[in-house]
């Protein structure tokens, strides 16, 4: 079952009742202006089983420790935002398996051989990926990314990864006026905001699925930063992110290189990431179930079940 995204960007109080998340608003029940009959209808209940990704984005949110917790038990992750309303913290539950110590040690006594050939695995995935986005979306020629992904070698020695990505920021935007000269920076111009809000929802999809299906976030099979936690979120999430850039592209188009900021409209179009159809085994499905499938094959993997990811197809 694809579970529910729920966003908060105003002032509210979170707390747990009969396990459902009670929301319940502030500034309506401090209105004077509003009638008491409207204000009792302020109160939403949510199911707690039904909530998979909660986004806080205002300093004015008070939440439980009782909702906290529920959350948690139930894997559902917890996004926390800066001043500047970006995504700066991600909470998960500790245990999301009922043996995830096995599948811990299988993770981490994972060959070099293995983790080498995953990333191939990955790297191929996520440039045919880009291929079929940038083919989809412009007229230019996606022939080389092909043979790229084609002569992608174990652990990705030769870095076609980078030749992969240098063309297609190169590409993507090239049409629209405006974004010509577009360079893919974490720090740069628009939308490159976008992008980074987008990608910071992927990975906590991809993380939360990892920790269901009993692997450690933080131990990546290429990513190795001493001060990243999610280094496995980011190896996995790579063939998802050109459905995001998809979605940011299409955005641009429709709605102009003026209207960039994170405004809210913007922003919950972002929050539909989990629920884009994609193709995986040869079936559609919503990108979070989707992301679910990858992890527990990646998972199969580290067990010896299995040598191959299962990851999307554009």
């Amino acid at each position: 079952m694809i579970k529910k995204t729920l966003y908060f960007g105003n002032p509210a109080y979170l707390s747990l009742r009969m396990e459902q998340m009670v929301i319940k608003l502030p500034e309506v029940e401090r209105a004077s202006d509003i009638p008491d009959s409207i204000k009792s209808q302020s109160v939403v209940a949510r199911p707690i089983e039904d909530i998979g990704i909660v986004v806080l984005d205002h300093k004015q949110i008070t939440i439980t420790q009782g909702l906290l917790e529920s959350l948690l038990e139930n894997n559902c992750a917890i996004i926390t935002c800066d001043t500047h309303r970006m995504p700066v913290g991600l909470m998960l539950p500790l245990c999301g398996n009922n043996i995830q110590s096995e599948r811990f040690q299988q993770q981490i006594a994972a060959s070099l051989p293995l983790r080498k050939q995953l990333w191939q695995q990955t790297i191929k995935a996520k440039i045919e990926n880009q291929a079929k986005v940038l083919s989809l979306l412009t007229d230019i020629e996606t022939g080389c990314m092909r043979r790229w992904s084609n002569d992608v070698k174990s652990g990705d020695s030769d870095n076609l990864e980078a030749r992969a990505a240098a063309y297609y920021w190169r590409n993507l935007f090239s049409s629209i006026q405006g974004l010509e000269d577009f360079t893919r920076n974490r720090e740069g111009t628009e939308p490159n905001n976008l992008l980074n809000y987008g990608y910071a929802i992927l990975r906590a999809v991809v993380a939360r699925a990892l920790v269901c299906s009993g692997l450690l976030p933080t131990f990546g099979i290429h990513h190795h930063n001493r001060y990243n936690a999610y280094c496995l979120a980011d190896d996995i999430m790579e063939p998802y992110r050109p459905y995001v850039d998809e979605l940011v592209f299409q955005m641009v188009k429709n709605q102009g290189v003026s209207r960039l900021q994170l405004s809210k409209e913007i922003k919950a179009q972002l929050l539909s990431i989990p629920t884009i159809e994609i193709v995986i085994a040869g079936k559609r499905s919503p990108l979070m179930v989707g992301v679910s499938q990858t992890t527990a094959s990646l998972a199969k993997c580290f067990s010896g079940e299995s040598r191959r990811i299962v990851y999307p197809e554009r």
